[in-house]
């Protein structure tokens, strides 16, 4: 006779009581919330069973839908052939550095040591989880903006520290009111992370913010962490560095990426740039995480930073295609405008349907339109209740941008959305 315990009925493994508290302790594995993307992928799921026949006009894929340039890939065939690339990289090689560097003086006129000033990263993801380590001890606040990406967040928290949430509200221009930080916050500041061309708000910084920052840092004795893994995506202007501001070298780094600007998602390369002292403690912390980015991926990065005609026509692509969305949600009743960088478009959610519908949040409303219309968004609730658009759908060419647009603008007008 069989003794099984049914599998409801199995006990928790011992060392249940031994995860640490910061991803939930005993609790871990047990807890029924569903993380917004998984929701996202259910309805997904969900349209295409109940509409075979309906193509899903995809809004919310957060990543570059091409592949990197030919010349890119071209030098990555023939570097993994050589033998000098085999072996661990570990904080780098001078090859991708330099470049680095030559990118930052091309575009930004800002000088930078390639040897004490830069170090590249895994995909600029691992930057943020590394640096909490080089500053935070239990206690100590990193002040980040929401919306926003949480990782520095998340690792902070992992050291005892706290995060202090900075909104990101239409009346301040999508910019943190940093006057409204109480003096103990700032008391116990180590970090401020930033994101300009902001993500998933579309706004770039002027001049006179960051210059706000850097007197603030300096006033206060807190350090600046600026993501600009966008930057190349500006459309209000030349793309702006946190480094060309007067003393931000001195209080602080930039993170680059090679995702967004290069069609390089998934070869995982960026770089941290800024105060020697500071890129030195990233580049120590780094060199007990892991062993650095394959040589090859690094050298074939270095071209990629040395050809400015990339990053051109991939701006060139995303700002046609921004300014196709906006005027068809525009016409639909969304009440948006062309934002100043990134491939996201942030706009106000809609509060219901003229048939009756209510949505309490942008989640709602989010799956709403996938479920009912094949119209994937990515709903944010933490400011206000926002909907992104995100303009790297897949489409082969222009008259097929085109010809999504025109299918996007009727589901949106046979939705009868309301607003406000």
């Amino acid at each position: 006779m069989s003794t099984a315990t049914p599998q409801s009925a199995v006990a928790d493994p011992y060392f249940q009581e031994l995860f640490a508290e910061r991803i939930g302790g005993a609790d871990y594995g047990k807890g029924t919330e569903i993380y917004k993307f998984e929701k996202i992928k259910r309805a997904k799921r969900n349209a295409l069973a109940q509409h075979p026949e309906r193509q899903l006009l995809d809004f919310g894929i957060g990543e570059n839908d091409s592949m990197a340039d030919d010349s890119v890939r071209d030098v990555m065939r023939a570097e993994i052939d050589k033998s000098e690339n085999r072996g661990y990289a570990d904080n780098g090689v001078i090859e991708f550095k330099e470049a680095a560097a030559r990118f930052m003086q091309r575009h930004f006129g800002v000088q930078l040591d390639p040897m004490t000033q830069i170090n590249h990263c895994i995909g600029s993801k691992p930057a943020y989880a590394m640096l909490p380590a080089v500053f935070i001890n239990p206690g100590d606040i990193t002040m980040m903006t929401v919306p926003g990406y949480p990782v520095a967040g998340t690792h902070t928290r992992y050291y005892g520290g706290e995060v202090f949430k900075l909104p990101l509200l239409p009346e301040n221009q999508f910019l943190p009111d940093l006057d409204a930080v109480p003096d103990d916050v700032y008391r116990r500041t180590k970090l401020l992370v930033l994101n300009y061309p902001n993500s998933p708000t579309g706004r770039t910084a002027p001049p006179d913010f960051f210059k706000k920052v850097v007197d603030l840092a300096r006033e206060k004795q807190f350090v600046v962490v600026q993501d600009a893994a966008h930057v190349m995506l500006t459309f209000d202007g030349p793309p702006q560095s946190f480094l060309q501001t007067p003393g931000a070298m001195d209080v602080g780094v930039e993170v680059h990426s090679m995702s967004k600007g290069y069609d390089m998602i998934g070869w995982r390369m960026g770089f941290v740039a800024g105060h020697e002292r500071i890129v030195s403690a990233f580049s120590d912390v780094k060199d007990n995480s892991d062993s650095g980015q394959f040589i090859a991926t690094q050298k074939a990065a270095a071209a990629a930073l040395d050809d400015d005609s990339i990053p051109q026509r991939i701006r060139e692509k995303y700002l046609r295609r921004m300014q196709k969305l906006v005027a068809v949600l525009r016409e639909c009743g969304f009440q948006c405008e062309m934002p100043g960088g990134t491939y996201f478009l942030y706009t106000p959610s809609p509060t219901g349907t003229e048939s009756g519908e209510v949505f309490d949040k942008a989640e709602d409303a989010t799956r709403h339109l996938i479920e009912q219309f094949g119209i994937v968004t990515v709903p944010w609730d933490d400011a206000g209740s926002y909907l992104r658009f995100s303009v790297t759908y897949v489409a082969q060419s222009e008259a097929d941008e085109d010809d999504l647009m025109a299918e996007t603008k009727h589901r949106l007008e046979t939705a009868g959305l309301k607003f406000g």
